[in-house]
């Protein structure tokens, strides 16, 4: 089955673009935004996600933002368009302008109440991160590529309680695209697998006056790291590039390690205070460290939801909203382990904000977390 985007030349297989390389029901291709105040502050916080899933026909997508101590979100899914340039899902739109340059989200508030009409301006070059690769057993349940890139937003923000312009000096953001094999959608059939859950994840972009810094590592229940990206990358040009193809004054600085520190909440799996470090190649070693503003639950935009979990059939069209007061979640509780949040960051004379997005499931010894959800002691 043809589409217009069979018109350019973007093949990587022998197949139209309408047929994934892998018939993996778990594939799938994802945007992902989130935007806040470059002073901190924590006063309105924002995040967007939208995902594709070919080889079941469905596609997704939520708006989440924090004001006034509330998280307000909404959710969308329906099937998939033959049309892969398609990125409409309910009152969610991602519309891309300039590719890697600049692109326009707009949630329509007249749906639930809440929305927006932003556009993103990318203020460095992509970074690719490693290539996540994992199996459980035999079986491959992780193979997929993310660029990271950071920016500005400017427009508007129908946060429910109030509407806040946003302006390129006031507002920054990260967004990530990432494509390939993850588990989503309902469980399919099949031996349950017989390894113990585990997952730990830390990711960390963080937009700098004069740049960005990029951190995430996975690791396994006993510390081994099985994943790492670090870069530290200089601000482009409003018209400069934003392709990073080495050697130039714009391009990324890869670390040649990486490493992390958090205090943990007790009874709980996400941060009081955390740094990072991070080895140049060539010089010595940096510590940037983070304070936590504010928590933002991953749940808002699907993560562990209940209803409106990623890749799930949930009918032609469906779009649904809710809200919670973050005061008043229980953090311990599982579907509120995954959570970003907005951290101030110093880095020597270096300031900057961003955040640090937490997920561990199960056992992790450095840490000393142990049982699948249990907290901190």
């Amino acid at each position: 089955m043809l589409t217009p985007l069979d018109d350019f030349p973007i093949h990587q297989t022998g197949g139209p673009l309408t047929q994934p390389a892998t018939g993996d029901r778990n594939h799938y291709d994802r945007y992902f935004f989130n935007g806040y105040d470059a002073d901190g502050s924590g006063d309105l916080f924002f995040a967007a996600a939208m995902g594709v899933y070919p080889n079941r026909s469905v596609i997704d997508a939520a708006f989440s933002v924090v004001s006034g101590g509330v998280q307000r979100n909404v959710h969308a899914s329906g099937r998939a368009p033959v049309d892969r340039s398609d990125t409409t899902c309910g009152p969610v739109r991602v519309e891309v302008v300039d590719p890697l340059r600049t692109l326009r989200l707009i949630v329509d508030p007249d749906v639930h109440g809440i929305g927006c009409d932003l556009t993103w301006h990318a203020r460095t070059v992509a970074v690719e991160e490693d290539r996540f690769v994992r199996h459980s057993g035999p079986r491959l349940v992780m193979d997929y590529t993310r660029l990271t890139q950071f920016g500005t937003w400017e427009g508007i923000v129908h946060a429910g309680d109030r509407d806040v312009t946003v302006t390129p000096e006031t507002f920054l953001g990260s967004r990530d695209r990432s494509w390939g094999i993850r588990t989503v959608g309902e469980a399919e059939a099949g031996a349950p697998s017989t390894a113990i859950p585990q997952f730990f994840w830390l990711w960390a972009p963080i937009n700098f006056t004069d740049g960005a810094t990029h951190f995430d590592v996975n690791e396994t229940a006993v510390g081994e790291r099985w994943h790492q990206t670090g870069f530290d990358i200089p601000l482009t040009a409003p018209d400069g590039p934003v392709l990073d193809i080495g050697g130039m004054p714009e391009s990324a600085q890869p670390m040649k390690a990486v490493d992390w520190h958090i205090d943990w909440a007790p009874g709980t799996r996400r941060s009081t205070t955390a740094s990072l470090t991070f080895t140049p190649w060539n010089a010595d070693a940096g510590t940037i460290e983070l304070e936590p503003v504010l928590t933002f639950q991953m749940l808002g935009i699907g993560y562990f939801h209940p209803d409106w979990s990623h890749g799930r059939w949930k009918g032609e069209q469906e779009s649904g909203y809710d809200e919670w007061r973050l005061d008043d979640l229980d953090p311990a509780a599982p579907q509120h382990t995954h959570v970003q949040q907005l951290v101030r960051a110093r880095w020597g004379d270096r300031t900057g904000v961003g955040v640090l997005e937490q997920l561990i499931i199960g056992e992790h010894e450095p840490s000393g977390l142990r049982g699948l959800f249990d907290g901190a002691t």
